[in-house]
């Protein structure tokens, strides 16, 4: 059952990307020749117009087909309309995975409230106490960046703190005060602690809800990138990446952690993980790299600065030559998956 979970998330994840290529190609009035649900072989289709409806006999994801390398005569084709509508049609696909995201978050914080960074304890002798935090300051800054999320704190700690001193501002007893605090390494836990615990999710306002449902999506939008910033920079290796199949095993493995817990729980769990991998997907499609959305949206850009598009045969070879290397990347990052799962 857990694997059909995951399964099912994936696939809502990558068709609502691809209903927004579909869409805004209907509304650019470009042909759109198959959309179709799944992949590999087709179990039932039908054609509607110009376009060919199907579904496919493996249920992950699915397509949307314009013969975007294809040099066509007819009037609406998609190399044939204007840059602007071609690049509104590329981005559309990451930008639906964004809304996505945004309702789904509205759903999580509507039900469970947000993480609003409020102490509700801090521990005796801890370096937050000596520093001046105390059970219900509020933080509002940390290293200088405002926080909104408490998740922004635990993320600060474990992607960002090399050592030393941290700045925070806290808001106590209605007044803001900016202090240091200097974490200490806790070896049973392998990390740094200032030795405090937050108040836990709020429920808050609609308007608070729509606020917090952005902030959600900003927030992994900014981790995301984090990771990408970190993996260039070599702070991460390949072997840190997990592919569909290690995914599939951590949503599975919190699936059956959470069905302990009853329904809403299992709910909750599994929308975080549409909203999570949503997002994720929206950026990094838009990485100008051949063969993703950001990669055409590359060419697309050079084509409305300079006037002139890129040769389709030489566009075409590069996201070939792309794609060839995106499928090895996937192959090995299944294979360390796979490996990981049967240490």
């Amino acid at each position: 059952m857990n694997i059909i979970i995951a399964i099912l998330i994936f696939g809502i994840i990558i068709i609502v990307h691809e209903l927004g290529h579909f869409l805004i190609a209907k509304k650019n009035g470009i042909q759109v020749d198959e959309f179709c649900i799944g992949l590999g072989p087709t179990i039932i289709g039908k054609q509607v117009g110009e376009t060919f409806y199907s579904v496919k006999l493996l249920p992950f994801g699915g397509a949307c087909m314009m013969g975007e390398d294809e040099d066509r005569p007819e009037e609406n084709a998609f190399n044939n309309k204007s840059v602007w509508a071609r690049m509104a049609v590329i981005f559309g696909g990451p930008f639906f995975n964004f809304i996505l995201a945004f309702i789904f978050s509205i759903i999580v914080i509507g039900m469970s409230g947000a993480d609003i960074p409020k102490i509700s304890k801090v521990e005796k002798d801890s370096p937050a106490y000596e520093a001046g935090i105390r059970k219900g300051d509020t933080m509002i800054k940390v290293a200088g960046k405002k926080m909104h999320n408490y998740r922004e704190f635990s993320y600060y700690m474990y992607l960002d703190y090399d050592g030393g001193k941290i700045p925070i501002t806290i808001l106590q007893n209605g007044k803001e005060k900016n202090i240091n605090v200097t974490p200490e390494y806790d070896k049973e836990r392998g990390q740094y602690l200032i030795g405090i615990t937050w108040n836990g999710y709020q429920k808050v306002g609609p308007l608070k809800t729509i606020e917090y449902s952005f902030r959600e999506v900003g927030l992994q939008v900014k981790i995301t990138l984090k990771s990408v910033k970190m993996l260039v920079s070599q702070k991460l290796g390949v072997k840190d990446l997990s592919g569909p199949v290690g995914i599939v095993k951590t949503v599975g493995d919190q699936y059956t952690q959470a069905a302990a817990y009853g329904f809403k729980t299992v709910f909750l769990t599994m929308v975080n993980w549409i909203i999570l991998i949503s997002a994720n997907l929206g950026v990094m499609n838009l990485l100008p790299l051949p063969a993703l959305d950001g990669g055409r949206l590359l060419f697309l850009i050079i084509e409305a600065i300079t006037g002139k598009a890129v040769p389709q045969n030489m566009e075409a070879l590069v996201h070939t030559a792309g794609l060839i290397l995106l499928m090895l990347l996937m192959v090995f990052v299944m294979y360390q998956d796979i490996v990981k799962i049967f240490m």
